[in-house]
Order: C-alpha cells, then structure tokens, then sequence
C-alpha cells in the first residue's frame, strides 16, 4: 500500500513511496500529528543519487519490522534536500555543531515544533564498527522522549537558541581589495597539491569556483602561479577517473587524492560548472585539452541529462545492475581486462588496457578499473583509440544504465544555461546554444509565476510546490546574463532583472547587505538559513552578488552595484582566511576590482560577418566577469548600446570600465588586446 509520498514530484521521495514506513512529506500537518500523538518526529533527509541513502532505505526502511517500530513511536518525516535546501541547511547546521561532522542520510529526531535534539547520518541495521544498530537509535530515542522528557526539552531547546544566536563573521560593506585577493591565493597555494593538483588531500571535489578565481586572478594581474594551479588541476581531474573518459561528464567527488577512484554519482551542477571553467580555461590558454573536455561535458549533458520539456535532470545514480540483479556502485563505468578482450579482441583489448590504465589487479574492485588516461611513453595510433572508445561506449550502452533523477532544479539549470551557451559561442557549435535556449524558456515557462517568483524543482513538465532559495534566484540570474551576451537578445536581460529585483526586495538585509538564503516570506524555520561559503556549487551569497555585479555592468543600475558591493563584504573576510570555501565569491570579487568592463558591440546586423568577429571577439576576452551587448545601433534591447553608432558604417566595438571608455574600435585585435590586459 503506498503512504503519503505517492504524490510527491520528487523521484527520490516516490523511490520511498512504497516502504512499509508511513513517511509524511515536510508539511505543517506532519507536526499537527506528532502533537496530537505526542510522539517526536523521525526526519531523514537525503536524494536519489546519494548511495548510502538507498542502502539505508533497503537495510532498515523496506524492513517490516523496523518499519512498524517507526509508525508507532514516531511521526516520519521524509525531504529530498535538493528540493528543500533550506530545511537541509538548518538541520545540518544543527548535525554540525553536535556532531563535529554531517553527511547525507542525515538522520534528526525533533519535537512537534521541530526543535532538534538527536543527530546522526546513516546507522547500520546491526551494531557495527562502534556506531548503533538504526533499531538500537530508535529504541533509545523513544525510551528518552517517555522517561527523560524534561531532559529532552532542555536539550532542544538550548540547540535551537544556539542556532539562533549565530551570526557569521560578515565583515562589513566593502568589497576586498588587492591584499584580500593576494592572500587568498596564498592561502590556496600553500593547500595545494602539486603531486596531483587540487586541494587538500582525500576525498577530493572537483574545485570549479576556485579554479574560476585563478583564471581571473592570472588575467587581472599576469600571476603564472595562478594559472598553472588552475591549468594542472584541470589535467589531473581530466586525465583521472573522476572523468568519464568514454562518455564524458564528470563524477561527483574523487575517494582518493589523484582523482583515481570516483564516487559516481553524476550531478548536473558539477558538469556545469566544469564544462563552464574548461571553455575558460581554453579561452586562457587554447589548450586542446581543454577544448575537448569542454565539449564532450557539454555533450554529455546534452545526450544524457536533457529531459523531454528541454530541462536538464539532476543527477545519474552512483549505483546500477551488476548484470546479476544486484545494484553495485559503478558497475557501469569499470572493466576487468577479461571484459576488454571480450568487447575488442586481444590486441586491441591490450592497446586499451595500456592506454585506459587498465590492470589485472584492478583499480577499483573485484579486479576492475575505472578508466584513466595515465601519463606514459610512447604514440598511440589516433584512429585505434578513437575505434576502441566507440566500441567500448557501444557495448557499455548495452549494460543496464543507472537511474536518473528527472527533477529540474532551478539553480543547476541555470548554471547548465551558462555553461552551455558560452562553450557553444566559443566553439561554433549553435546546437548548445539552442539547448541554453530550450533550457531558459523552459525556467520562464514553468518555474516563474507572473510576479517573476522562481519555484525550485519541476517534473514532467509541472512545477514543485517549493519556493525558489537564493540559489535560484542567483544562478539562474547568471545563466540568464550569459545568454543575453551570447545571443543578442535583451529579453534575458529583462528576466534576469526580474530575479534580482527579488533578491534585494527579499533575501537582502536592509541595513547590513546581507543575504539570506531564503526569502522574507518564505516558511518560517527554527533559524533563517544564511551561509555564505560555496560547496559543491555556488552559494546563494556568491551566486547573487555575481549576478548582481554582471547586471549592473549591463545596466548602470546603482542599486543592484550597490548590493553586489555590500555582499562581497564577506569576500573579504572570508577569502584569506579560507579561500577554498569562497571561491566564486572570490572570482566575483575580481571582477569587481577589474571594473567589470562592459563591452557594447554595434553593427548593421547581427548576421553581418563583421559585427559577429567582433562580437565572438569580445566573448573570447579574458577580462574578469566583462559583459557584452550586442546589436544595431536602433536597438533598445541592450542599455549599453544607447548612443553606439557604427563607424564610417562598419561595426564598432566600444569598451567602458569605471565611467571611462576607448575609442571605439572596428579591428578585432584591437578590441581583443583590450580585453585581455
């Protein structure tokens, strides 16, 4: 019989619909239960591509026994935290301070007024290695809430004060200078590793917002240091088997410090960000490699992560079918070099063995290795490897593929938007820019109401019931302001508009300039989230104050300048003193300092071959965080082409910084050589 999660959107929640456990989605009714019970609530947070969240669910939550246990003592409480970020963040918190560490299952019983007051992640379904049996927790939290109430109150309650007394070290209004900035990429040299790049040591994330810092930083002041941390860092992860190396796309995280062995899980918002700081990172440098990781992410993302509604999914599943009906993490993605000469032969199967790292003893497990590009001696023949990589993709295809998460997420579509539309404009390839497009009108169409209100996630073409954090608002300003400068059309700039306007009517503080991670009026929680450093993507902070420096470059809004300034006042407390946690805030305070510059490109029309040099021209400056506007000089679609005539009747490019402007220009190397000193 399913319980109440059958008519959630969720996938993650409707892998949950049919257990045993009478889960309740995060509603007001929940809680009404648990009072009338006068039980405490169960909740569990997790998502659907998190591994130890599936085993959990299999191991405890799919038992009858445990099952009925639950239903009788508890009110259960079920939240993917990809849809509720918010509820995810404060309870988190929460975990964190109690526990010195947290991680997803994540486990927190509460009072009926949802007060904390036991934390945990994942518990085993036996005693093991120290931790308690989940029925051992569940026993002991029950025997606590009959016999020590008072104890628990007083528990929960001093948690909750806690939380509420915590204030983040803002650092007042202004944006971080040179010195911040210095230190910051000190700071990141000194964690740095130059064995196998990246920073600090295992397990190792993919460091995109740090890596767009250091391609910023490199273009502003010339630092060499800067570029070959970024430049290194990109080969190893590309060159490691946190990189897909048949099919594209990049895993979650790397379990080790060389990027051998991935956790693999594939999430939207990394490949965005990653194909994003690839397409950069040629854009520095012309390297080749660069180029083609850019491209086969953004294909990969494309071919497998696109839904039907012209959305981009969330994530890929860590774990499928071993081909015996038993779910194996990356069973998908590793060969034995048994499985190579069955799909190659053995000649061929040994060029592949030696090309891929592929050994007998394996590296990963039960013998099996996950591809890998290993630095070696020696030419490969192009023409093989590349028939030995379609031959492998071809046969991988026919192993049972992981599950995919269909949910749209606001924020990561909108980080895909940007991606895309600017690895497309860089590489000639219009069919990524029509996927940024397709991805765009989709946000516009179902995710944002007809006061410009962003919901988070969508399915299936209809929107989720949660409001849109600051996140979304941030990211999918930016990827809004990223295809505004790439196709000529003003209409994202409105939209964009439209987005930040919210932010600073309702997740700005009026006096400070802070930011919240959720709005004014949102669902009121134990605690406002607020957490200005980025993880895996962006935070909320960073992604807004970007956006918000990006349009007011386009604009000349002083307001928007304003509040972008004031945001990046915890740039400069943060970045020196952990730059790894701040690097997008970081990037964005680069391009503060740079200007931004605004570039306005003008031309008979957008199809004139000159007006399209000189408009790939200044997509291709490395300028930090630079806009660009291009059109006819009749356009109003673009604030910064006002007064832009052409020149003797040729296109013209005219490039603005601090309330100073250049000549106007109609040689491209011009107008390259002033966006790139």
């Amino acid at each position: 019989m399913p319980n109440r999660l059958a008519h959630e959107t969720s996938p993650y929640l409707l892998q949950h619909a049919e257990n045993p456990v009478d889960w309740w989605p995060w509603t007001e009714g929940a809680f009404e239960e648990a009072r009338r019970r006068d039980v405490p609530v169960h909740l569990s947070v997790g998502y659907s591509s998190c591994h130890w969240c599936h085993v959990l669910a299999k191991e405890s939550f799919e038992d009858e026994a445990v099952a009925a246990y639950m239903n009788e003592h508890f009110v259960n409480i079920k939240v993917d935290r990809e849809e509720r970020p918010d509820v995810d963040a404060v309870y988190m918190e929460a975990v964190q301070a109690a526990t010195g560490q947290g991680g997803w299952p994540m486990t927190v019983f509460l009072t009926p007024d949802a007060e904390p007051f036991y934390f945990g992640t994942y518990f085993p379904p036996a005693p093991r290695q120290g931790m308690p049996s989940f029925r051992q927790v569940l026993e002991g939290v029950r025997s606590a809430w009959v016999d020590r109430r008072d104890e628990v109150a007083d528990v929960a309650g001093k948690i909750t004060r806690d939380l509420a007394q915590r204030e983040i070290s803002y650092g007042g209004t202004e944006a971080p200078g040179e010195e911040q900035l210095s230190q910051a990429l000190l700071g990141l040299t000194r964690e740095y590793d130059p064995q196998s790049g990246g920073f600090g040591g295992a397990p190792k994330f993919p460091p995109s917002m740090v890596i767009e810092f250091l391609l910023r930083h490199h273009a502003r002041t010339g630092s060499e240091g800067a570029l070959q941390m970024a430049q290194d860092t990109c080969e190893r992860m590309a060159r490691g088997g946190i990189y897909d190396q048949l099919g594209g796309g990049f895993a979650r995280y790397s379990v080790d410090r060389a990027w051998v062995i991935p956790h693999f899980e594939k999430m939207l918002y990394d490949n965005a960000l990653l194909c994003r700081i690839y397409a950069h990172l040629w854009r520095s440098t012309g390297s080749e490699l660069a180029r083609r990781i850019a491209l086969e992410t953004a294909d990969f993302m494309v071919r497998e992560l696109r839904t039907n509604e012209g959305g981009f999914a969330s994530a890929l599943d860590a774990d499928s079918d071993d081909g015996t009906g038993k779910h194996v993490e990356g069973a998908y993605y590793v060969w034995t070099p048994q499985q190579l000469r069955d799909v190659l032969g053995d000649d061929d199967a040994e060029l592949a063995a030696r090309y891929f790292g592929v050994t007998d003893e394996g590296t990963f497990e039960h013998g099996s290795s996950v591809l890998q590009l290993p630095q070696q001696d020696g030419v490969f023949d192009a023409e093989k490897v590349a028939s030995v990589k379609e031959r492998l993709l071809a046969a991988r295809a026919e192993r049972p593929a992981p599950g995919r998460d269909d949910k749209i997420v606001a924020a990561w579509n909108g980080l895909a938007v940007a991606a895309l539309a600017e690895t497309g404009a860089y590489f000639d390839r219009p069919d990524l820019v029509e996927a940024a497009v397709g991805a765009a009108d989709l946000l516009v169409r179902l995710h944002l109401d007809d006061h410009a209100r962003l919901s988070r996630t969508s399915k299936d073409g209809k929107a989720g019931a949660n409001a849109g954090v600051l996140e979304d608002y941030g990211d999918v300003a930016e990827g809004f302001l990223a295809l505004a400068s790439v196709t000529g059309e003003g209409v994202w700039l409105d939209f964009a508009g439209f987005l930040l306007d919210h932010v600073l009517a309702r997740f700005t503080d009026a006096e400070s300039g802070a930011l919240y991670d959720t709005a004014a009026d949102a669902e009121q929680l134990i605690r406002r989230p607020q957490d200005p450093t980025d993880n895996a993507a962006p935070s909320g902070w960073s992604a807004a104050a970007g956006a918000l420096l990006s349009y007011a470059a386009q604009t000349g809004a002083e307001p928007h300048r304003a509040a972008a300034v004031k945001a990046l006042g915890v740039v400069k407390a943060l970045g020196p003193r952990v730059p790894r946690f701040i690097g997008w805030g970081l990037a964005v305070a680069e391009a503060n300092l740079d200007g931004p510059r605004e570039v306005a490109v003008v031309g008979p029309s957008l199809d004139d071959e000159g007006t399209r040099t000189l408009h790939r021209t200044a997509l291709l400056g490395t300028a930090p965080g630079a806009v660009v506007a291009v059109g006819t000089p009749e356009s109003d679609e673009f604030p910064l082409l006002v007064d832009r005539p052409l020149q003797k009747g040729e296109p013209a490019a005219y490039v603005c910084r601090n309330f100073t402007c250049d000549a106007p220009t109609t040689d491209p190397d011009r107008l390259r050589t002033a966006l790139s000193s």
